[in-house]
């Protein structure tokens, strides 16, 4: 389970951040402050086009901002070259992806062990542990215990969801950083997944990002929040 240096310190913390796309004149983000708590779940709410995924992004350490400064767990990304953010993010974040991203010839087990092959240090933080066991047994917390020698593409839009949220948190990240991906659920089912996710991301000691634009959701979380109050672009 992740324990943060000091609770009382932000996971997240972004002053005067400002990232524009190549050939627009105005910034995709102008944000001059934001924090976010560890433990905190964390409903980050815009329409289409406000600019959600290139935050996601920004705190991946997948784009490089313009200028301004945002620390995770204390680190600045923008101060890092592109390959000490590649080793941060693969050390420290999950990332589930609106399509998931997974490998379709692969099965459930070989996707979610995709991350220990990328970071030596999560796969550390399993030292001691049956890997198999690990997976299997976070599988069996997800509701998708039976499926884990299956080929993703026999699984059901919902199973593959939940293989993306194990990939994501096995190795116990940090922050998990979600870009929509209850979109393609009916209301009843992303309720239980998001129940789910908590309850594992709790279990993990991992703070959720959650971004998108249906708002039924909201309630669900522990706070939420208009991307627009903060980013004044």
């Amino acid at each position: 389970m992740n324990q943060p240096l000091n609770s009382k310190e932000p996971l997240i913390e972004i002053k005067n951040l400002f990232f524009t796309y190549e050939g627009q004149d105005k910034p995709t983000l102008n944000i001059p402050a934001f924090k976010v708590m560890p433990g905190e779940n964390l409903f980050l709410f815009g329409p289409s086009g406000s600019g959600k995924t290139t935050l996601l992004e920004c705190l991946a350490g997948v784009l490089q901002p313009n200028s301004g400064s945002l620390k995770i767990l204390g680190k600045d990304l923008c101060l890092m070259k592109p390959a000490e953010r590649d080793s941060f993010r693969a050390e420290h974040l999950g990332y589930i992806f609106q399509s998931f991203n997974l490998i379709p010839y692969l099965t459930v087990f070989e996707n979610i062990i995709l991350p220990l092959y990328l970071s030596p240090a999560r796969k550390a933080r399993l030292k001691g542990s049956d890997v198999q066991l690990v997976i299997r047994g976070l599988c069996g917390n997800l509701g998708i215990g039976d499926l884990a020698d299956k080929k993703v593409l026999e699984l059901s839009v919902g199973q593959q969801q939940r293989v993306a949220v194990a990939r994501a948190l096995l190795g116990t990240p940090d922050l998990l950083l979600a870009d929509e991906p209850t979109s393609a659920l009916d209301t009843d089912h992303r309720e239980k997944f998001l129940k789910l996710l908590f309850e594992v991301a709790e279990h993990f000691g991992t703070t959720v990002v959650f971004v998108s634009h249906d708002r039924s959701i909201e309630n669900l979380f522990s706070l939420s929040l208009s991307l627009q109050t903060i980013n004044q672009s």
